[in-house]
């Protein structure tokens, strides 16, 4: 999962949806910034958190709603950093999401994948 074994990694998981979008960007936001620092980084999407990777959401809500950027613009700082996304399979499910409908990039994983991530992580985050 992690691509390098040294230290460094960091683990964000995002938990809330479209429902609160005003917690919609700040994991990418952190994320970025630790990738800036050239710390490995990764975000889990569960329980609700995959709505926020559809790809018919992420132009149309943001963390200020119509005031400020979609929440596309903080996905592409996340990525183009390298931060990597993953996503909960049982929660599309839960979520009736495919992932087809998320945006290019994601990887879906399960249970025992994350619980590795987490374990070998230097810091979880929870949002």
């Amino acid at each position: 999962m992690w691509t390098n074994e040294g230290e460094g990694k960091v683990l964000y998981v995002q938990t809330h949806g479209i429902s609160d979008p005003g917690r919609s960007a700040t994991p990418f936001f952190l994320a970025a910034s630790a990738a800036a620092m050239e710390v490995e980084v990764g975000i889990y999407f569960t329980m609700y958190g995959p709505q926020l990777l559809r790809r018919d959401i992420v132009d149309k809500i943001g963390p200020k709603g119509d005031r400020g950027q979609p929440l596309s613009y903080f996905i592409k700082q996340a990525t183009d950093l390298g931060v990597r996304l993953w996503v909960c399979q049982p929660s599309l499910d839960l979520n009736d999401l495919r992932l087809e409908e998320l945006i290019d990039g994601v990887e879906m994983i399960g249970g025992a994948a994350f619980n590795n991530l987490a374990m070998t992580a230097d810091a979880v985050v929870s949002f």
